[in-house]
């Protein structure tokens, strides 16, 4: 019994951090809302089933990267309250890095839409 009482500590925790996340950061907000339209237009489309796997690939790794960018932010924030240049460098790459996944997922979008829409 103890071993079901961790996993739900542990997944109420999770909630928390996704809530915060919500609550505190517009971009991850904003990956929501795409996600949203992103799965309706899958459903609406009746894309292939390895197409929705991709999609769906992509719509998580760029929550997880979102979520991980915000938690290095909030910990160097931190760790250096005070604004320094190298702590800003830092999150400059953590930003980058969303980014980088952002430009691709929207690539890939295009990619499996694209035959859809003509």
């Amino acid at each position: 019994m103890k071993e079901g009482k961790n996993i739900l500590k542990s997944l109420k925790t999770a909630w928390n951090g996704i809530w915060e996340t919500l609550i505190k950061e517009p971009v991850f907000k904003y990956f929501i809302i795409a996600a949203i339209t992103i799965i309706a237009a899958m459903l609406y489309f009746q894309t292939t089933r390895t197409e929705k796997g991709i999609l769906l690939t992509m719509i998580f790794t760029l929550l997880t990267l979102e979520l991980i960018n915000s938690a290095l932010e909030r910990f160097l924030d931190f760790l250096e309250p005070r604004d320094n240049p190298k702590v800003r460098i830092i999150k400059d790459l953590l930003a980058a890095i969303v980014l980088l996944a952002a430009l691709g997922a929207l690539s890939i979008g295009i990619l499996i839409f694209w035959p859809y829409l003509k």
